[in-house]
């Protein structure tokens, strides 16, 4: 179809501020004197300058205001940013805001209101946006609006304040005025006087000192004035109405200003301020045509406007009231040098909005402005509907706009608590059925709508139009909110057009071929009585249809079957004859589907900048915009299913022409159907909810729906992006016309929500910002009809899935996306790698994305089923098969399916990989404790490796904390591989009793070497044998730090080490060594840190030092050492007995009762030395060795401490060795003792006292020979000197000598017998 940008269009009204931050205004009062008087409201707005200027620091910036009584409200708005402290609330006690009592200008410097109340003037002053910020580019999402630091003005300033003089004349209760500021800076305000003059008020500038000056401008006329002031009003022939203005304006030239003055007797009339004096009066009535009524009725509502453009100069816009004539009234019109906009209250208080282009429209065509209509006054609740669910759905749409403080669920709770609170408050009987209760919630639910109603009626009462001609952006001040007006695209203006403009629009403007257009047109009708006679319940069923993923040519034929029964005012005649009007009906359905259809190139518009239409309200107009349009282009295409249904049933070559039967069924009702679906995707978008989400740190939009959502996040980047795309003109000189902006970004994000585009990006924003249940139900609606993006709507399908937790769906999801990798752009963005380097198969890169995805999520059960499928995929590459199959046994053992792990460990063909998974699988099922598993694997072709593992880790790890020795132990013993596993258990002992230092570890370390002992009996006798391990930490562990000496450098390893060989014996004289060590251990538990490790030889004397006297000699026994160091400890126990106190008797008992006695005696008369002494005389008695080396060592130590030998001692080594005893007696100087035991032994060997000796035979002729060790005796007569004890024994000596030598005769005598 024709565009030209000239074409006049109509508008549709947009509520941008609805779903925009909540608005908090601040209040500040402003004292005032008088008595306020009643006043009703009033509105209007200010545009800036710059406003339309690409690169300006107030583009798309503007401020607009309301009032009522004494309340003046404030705001700033900008569509570029969201702006803070942007509303402001000034009360002004005692006084009340003339209408149309504010106005705003700007300097460079500053924002300057001007504001008449009945008995005030205020200047406030507010910095220019341009000197609020320091940078030279904004590049912020969010900026302090100028009202911002009102709260710091003074309003009693008198600079800026100033009292209205009580002048004669001087209506306190004037319904215009006018306010401006000077060439100079003087602010002006200028009020009607009743004597059709003007008062005019001057403050002085702001920095300026000066007086407040008061001027009224009268008649020029001397006379006329007197004549006026004097004469009766029947002399001057003066019947007519006053002169007293009703609406005044003012144009400012460089050092004058031109008040214009619209006045009750209808006449306009132009006041310089300059020259004081009125320059012109014009009678309006002489370009209407009027009667004399009206010419003699003083004008009550007239308005006027004033624009101005530099080439054209100044224009004037005058609406003349008459009351009796129309059956519309104006409440606001805005001028420029193009255009007329109205704004009008219709007969049934509707409110209607028109414009004119008066340069370009001869015929003098009004057109209309669709305005936002008000919901439904009643709502219809089906039977099979709860009344809760069904008034709350459109209460949210009522009640959002001014409760936005709430979350919609929030809100919707406060609702039904509010209803049912009431609803259970008025009923007063207990018992009632399921019909009367649910005809009483119905009642009260529908009761509560209408005041919410009533409510959003209030609110949308007009108050004015604001008009930005820089832009070309149109407004709607409303009561409770602001509403924008955008252009309608052809097809909707068309569709939505009434019927006496239809009959009028201009041809050209649809198509350059008249016939076509009128085709159109044609077309456009039928669809419109088609729409006109379509039920609520068809719609309904229509939509119900698109959600239920039914046919919706079906449904159409449905419909139309339903139209034809209720036909009772023969609509579908008056379509069929339309129908025959139309020349080419194929052409005419293929032109419209064309047009409304997305799927084609973006637009070709620049601009720039990052920031435009980022703010929040901008963002909403938008959005509600491409929601309008939706709606719209739904309703047209379901009208147009159910003509071509109707046109398939005429199936009339007349209509159709030959051979298009087949073509309108096959061709155009396949492609109105994805249209139709096409549409209510986005509509249904558009009122879709999105979970509160913060658009940026500070700022959090409540009630914003996923389209809107999408637009803030990604949209709106891309569009800006691409309307920037190519360098155009200067963009400094570039201005932004809103019609043009906003149909431009409408219709690029319709394409980019546009089902059938190849893009993603709504998708993609959904799921990046967490709307999974959204995104489900899009893609539901989305799938059974629309064949583009299929793998990536799988995939985020999938993805959502897994968010509520249905994960074998999901995965079912990522396996029918797959087959799409490698078609669709959104896919091969998910597969790239950061570094861009391709390492596998598209396909392959997907599955692993999918399985990372899994695996983060943590379905285990998932990642082996996808890696499974993958495996087939891999083919013959082994690197994507071993990474799989390591995937499939990591999330087999850890789920603990052990077998499937080691199956999976089995056939990984990389041996690196394999390896690395044998270690995790034997790490892990030791840290489970699930070792029968893992002792019973195979293990093919594995076996060295699982033991090198085992071996490594039990050389690594704390013995006491970890079992990998016996783990070990137990894998050579199911493999009856005894050896191995002796040596296992020995080298587990030898371990422990270095490095685990407790009870527990000695303990073990016997159990450890009996177990190597048993393992070694079950080996034939030959073969029973091992290898000593080697001793200390020199096994060679992987990642081990080398060994280091007290330089630093590192010392050499050993080489040559030699081999020994420990046969069974060995491990038995360990196993008891061991049992030694635990038993002191038990005893004495602070030899636990030593024992350990101790040896044979430093156990005997650590056991000695214990007191286990019994045990030490075991111990020597089996290792067959010599005793002398158990009897040496035990002669020195008793030594330390004797000499010590109570203290050291009563710790002997702990260590006697630890040794074997004969019988231990406890009573009072035994004491512990003489149990000592006991312990001691049974061992010498017990262990004898030759020359009696056990009592020598004993007398030794005893002597060598100078404790008296005891009687028993004595008794018993004199026995034995009686000459040793001698010599000790010599070696530590006990003279005397020798001198006794010397004379004893002599007499012993003479017969006397023999059996003390050990003499069996005393001297004698028949008996054996007998001695005296005389080289002892020698020296101890040597000792004894001149001593009376050495003849003592020279005595005894004489004695033995005589009866030697008698004995020896008769030795002699009987040999020679």
């Amino acid at each position: 179809m024709a565009a030209a940008g000239a074409i006049e269009r109509s508008f549709l009204e947009l509520s941008g501020a609805e779903r925009e931050r909540p608005r908090h205004f601040r209040e500040f009062t402003v004292c005032g004197v008088g008595r306020g008087a009643a006043k009703g409201g009033s509105a209007g707005g200010f545009y800036y300058v710059e406003s339309g200027k690409l690169f300006s620091v107030t583009r798309n910036r503007f401020i607009h205001w309301k009032t009522s009584g004494d309340t003046l409200e404030l705001v700033e708005e900008s569509l570029d940013l969201n702006l803070l402290n942007n509303a402001v609330r000034l009360k002004f006690q005692n006084c009340s805001l003339l209408p149309g009592g504010v106005h705003v200008s700007e300097t460079q410097n500053h924002v300057i209101i001007l504001i008449l109340t009945n008995h005030t003037v205020h200047r406030l002053l507010l910095p220019h946006p341009s000197r609020m910020y320091r940078s030279e580019l904004v590049v912020e999402s969010q900026m302090q609006s100028i009202f911002t630091d009102v709260g710091k003005v003074d309003f009693r300033d008198p600079c800026n304040y100033q009292l209205i003089p009580a002048v004669p004349g001087l209506s306190p209760n004037s319904t215009s005025s006018a306010a401006w500021l000077s060439h100079d800076g003087e602010a002006l305000f200028a009020l009607p006087s009743a004597s059709g003059g003007i008062f005019v008020l001057k403050l002085p500038p702001y920095d300026v000192p000066g007086m407040v000056s008061v001027v009224e401008l009268k008649q020029s006329s001397v006379m006329q004035r007197l004549l006026i002031g004097w004469m009766p009003t029947a002399i001057r022939g003066d019947q007519g109405p006053s002169d007293r203005p009703l609406s005044l304006a003012v144009h400012c030239v460089e050092h004058d200003a031109f008040i214009f003055a619209l006045c009750q007797d209808h006449k306009l009339r132009m006041w310089s301020y300059k020259d004081q004096m009125c320059l012109m009066v014009a009678d309006i009535l002489e370009y209407v045509p009027v009667n004399k009524d009206l010419r003699l009725t003083a004008g009550t509502g007239h308005k006027l406007r004033l624009a101005y453009s530099p080439s054209m100069g100044l224009y004037l816009g005058v609406y003349m009231h008459a009351p009796k004539r129309s059956q519309e009234t104006l409440i606001d019109f805005a001028l420029t040098s193009t255009d007329i906009w109205a704004l009008w209250h219709d007969a049934e208080d509707q409110t209607v909005v028109k414009y004119i282009n008066f340069e370009h429209n001869i015929a003098g065509q009004w057109n209309p402005v669709f305005m936002q209509p008000l919901p439904e006054e009643e709502i219809i609740i089906r039977d099979d509907q709860d009344p809760r669910v069904s008034t709350a759905e459109v209460l949210f749409w009522i009640l959002f706009n001014t409760l936005k403080y709430l979350s919609w669920s929030e809100l919707k709770k406060e609702i039904t608590l509010a209803v049912e609170s009431e609803l259970q408050g008025s009923v007063t009987e207990y018992e009632f059925s399921q019909e009367e209760f649910r005809n009483l919630q119905q009642e009260f639910w529908c009761k509560f709508y209408a005041c919410c109603l009533q409510y959003q009626e209030a609110l949308s009462h007009p108050l004015a139009l604001h008009l930005n001609p820089h832009t070309n952006m149109v407004c709607l001040l409303r009561k409770g909110y602001l509403s924008f007006l955008v252009p309608s695209s052809l097809v909707d203006h068309l569709y939505l057009l009434p019927d006496e403009n239809l009959l009028t629009e201009d041809e050209t403007t649809i198509s350059d071929d008249v016939d076509v257009a009128r085709d159109v047109i044609c077309l456009i009708k039928c669809l419109r009585l088609i729409g006109e006679s379509v039920t609520m319940d068809m719609s309904v069923m229509m939509e119900m249809s698109c959600y239920n993923l039914q046919s919706p040519e079906k449904t159409a034929e449905q419909i139309l079957e339903d139209l034809i029964t209720i036909d009772v005012e023969n609509v579908m005649e008056d379509i069929c004859s339309k129908l025959q009007e139309i020349r080419n009906p194929i052409h005419a359905i293929g032109l419209l589907i064309r047009e409304m259809d997305y799927e084609t190139e973006p637009l070709n518009i620049r601009m720039n900048l990052s920031q435009l239409y980022g703010s929040s309200t901008a963002g909403s107009i938008v959005c509600r915009a491409v929601c309008k349009i939706a709606s719209t282009r739904f309703l047209i295409c379901r009208d147009l299913l159910i003509l071509q249904q109707l046109l398939m049933r005429l199936g009339d070559a007349v209509i159709l022409g030959a051979g298009q039967l087949f073509q309108a069924q096959q061709d155009l009702l396949h492609r109105t159907a994805p249209l139709l679906l096409s549409y209510y995707l986005i509509k249904w978008g558009s009122q879709c909810l999105a979970t509160d989400v913060p658009i940026d740190t500070l700022l959090v939009i409540f009630f914003i729906t996923i389209v809107e959502l999408f637009f803030h996040e990604v949209a709106r980047k891309h569009i800006i992006s691409h309307l920037f795309s190519q360098p155009k003109a200067p963009l400094s000189q570039t201005g932004l016309n809103w019609p043009e902006m906003i149909t431009a970004i409408t219709n690029y994000l319709l394409q980019l929500l546009w089902p059938s585009n190849p893009g993603c990006l709504f998708l993609e924003c959904l799921m990046g910002n967490c709307q999974y249940v959204q995104l489900q139900d899009y893609i539901q609606l989305l799938h059974p009809w629309c064949q583009v993006n299929v793998g990536s709507c799988r995939f985020m399908l999938g993805r959502c899935y897994l968010v509520t937790g249905e994960g074998q769906k999901a995965l079912e999801c990522f396996c029918q996306a797959a087959s799409e990798v490698g078609k669709e752009e959104f896919l091969d963005r998910l597969i790239r790698s950061e570094d861009g380097e391709i390492v596998s198969t598209p396909r392959l890169q997907y599955y692993d994305k999918i399985l990372r995805l899994l695996d983060v999520v943590g379905l285990p059960e998932l990642v082996i089923q996808l890696a499974t499928s993958a495996i087939t995929e891999a083919g013959d590459d082994w690197k994507s098969q071993a990474t799989l199959r390591t995937c499939i046994f990591k999330h087999h053992l850890d789920l603990g399916h052990n077998s499937q792990a080691y199956e999976a460990l089995t056939q990984i063909p990389d041996s690196s990989r394999q390896l690395d998974c044998l270690r995790q699988l034997v790490v892990v099922l030791c840290e489970r404790s699930q070792l029968q598993d893992l002792v019973e694997f195979p293990y093919v072709n594995l076996h060295n490796e699982v033991v090198g593992i085992i071996e490594s880790r039990a050389r690594a790890v704390d013995l006491m904390t970890h079992n990998y020795y016996e783990l070990l132990y137990a894998f050579h013993i199911y493999r009856h591989n005894y050896r191995k596993a002796g040596t296992v258990m020995f080298e587990y002992g030898m371990r422990l009793g270095r490095e685990v230092r407790t009870l527990r570890g000695l303990e073990k370390q016997g159990n450890c070497y009996l177990a190597a002992i048993n393992c070694l009996r079950l080996i034939r006798p030959e073969y029973a044998w091992i290898v000593q391990p080697a001793s200390g930490a020199v096994y060679d562990r992987p990642g081990a730090s080398p060994k280091r000496n007290h330089d630093g450098e590192c010392t050499a390893a050993p080489t040559n080490r030699q081999i020994e060989i420990l046969e069974l014996e060995d491990l038995e004289k360990e196993c008891s060594l061991a049992r030694i060590r635990l038993t002191l251990a038990q005893h004495d538990p602070s030899a636990v840190a030593v024992a350990g490790s101790s040896s044979a030889e430093e156990m005997v004397t650590l056991l000695v030092q214990a007191g286990l006297f019994d045990t030490a000699i075991s111990l020597c026994q089996t290792f067959k050492l010599p005793l002398t160091p158990v009897f040496e400890g035990l002669a020195f126990k008793c030594i330390k007995l004797q000499l010590g106190g109570e203290a050291a008797q009563a710790e002997a008992w702990a260590w006697l009762a630890a040794n074997q006695l004969s019988s231990v005696i406890t009573t009072k008369e035994s004491s512990a030395t003489d149990e000592a002494w006991r312990l001691l005389s049974t061992y010498l008695e017990r262990y004898k060795v030759q020359n009696n080396l056990y009592h020598h060592c004993v007398i030794n130590k005893l002597l060598s401490h100078g404790v008296p030998l005891p009687n028993w001692l004595i008794n018993s080594y004199k026995k034995v060795d009686a000459a040793e005893l001698l010599r000790l007696y010599l070696n530590y100087d006990l003279l005397e003792e020798a001198v006794d035991l010397v004379s004893e032994y002599v007499d012993a060997v003479l017969g006397k006292g023999h059996q003390y000796f050990g003499i069996e035979f005393p001297l004698s002729a028949t008996a054996p020979m007998v001695w005296l060790p005389y080289s002892s005796i020698d020296q101890l007569l040597h000792a004894l000197g001149e001593n009376s004890l050495s003849q003592k024994i020279l005595d005894k000596l004489d004695d033995y000598q005589q009866k030697v030598d008698k004995a020896t005769r008769d030795l002699l005598y009987r040999r020679n017998l």
